[in-house]
């Protein structure tokens, strides 16, 4: 068979589906030719101002200004949570500069991806050989989501030897908190 060259291919029903090929069968892109939804849903966000952080426990992290949001599937404002309406595998990260304040050290900073309310992910610093001012937290992966109930959120656990520790906001165009995902495949 040859080339078919049209501008739009639709269902012949309102919301119905077009099939291309069958089980098995392999699509190409031609050179320079993009796929419009790969990656998506994505978002990524970031804290505008700095909060407190309570000590010796996670804490859920506000990232409150979005950069973007493809799907509209990232609250911002009441849950600070990524609930994707597509399922499959996703690439996560999150990062959060911690500041122990004043005369304070951080002995232990943690970031964790927790999914539906529960640790997935989870990276672990350890200073108290040497404990730190000021640090960061970064965790990232891959998981796995439903489309439909799934939800993922940042936490970050500080240990300040005294005084109750911050993470930090935006410094000019700098981002030193932030949370984001996107769908990587089925």
């Amino acid at each position: 068979m040859g080339t078919i060259k049209t501008t739009n291919i639709e269902p012949i029903a309102d919301n119905g589906t077009v099939t291309l090929g069958s089980s098995g069968d392999t699509f190409t892109l031609g050179s320079g030719v993009k796929q419009s939804n790969l990656m998506n849903p994505a978002f990524e966000a970031y804290r505008n101002a700095s909060a407190n952080l309570t000590n010796l426990a996670y804490t859920k992290i506000e990232c409150d200004t979005e950069t973007f949001d493809t799907d509209n599937c990232y609250d911002n404002t009441t849950n600070y949570r990524f609930t994707p309406t597509v399922s499959g595998k996703y690439f996560v990260y999150g990062h959060a500069s911690v500041n122990a304040l004043s005369s304070s050290r951080l002995e232990r900073n943690w970031g964790a991806i927790y999914k539906n309310g529960v640790v997935v992910l989870q990276a672990q610093n350890d200073y108290r050989a040497n404990p730190l001012r000021i640090t960061a937290s970064q965790v990232s992966g891959i998981v796995d989501m439903n489309g439909t109930t799934d939800y993922l959120e940042l936490y970050v656990y500080a240990n300040a030897t005294t005084g109750t520790p911050q993470y930090l906001g935006l410094v000019g165009t700098g981002k030193r908190t932030a949370f984001g995902s996107y769908r990587i495949g089925s």
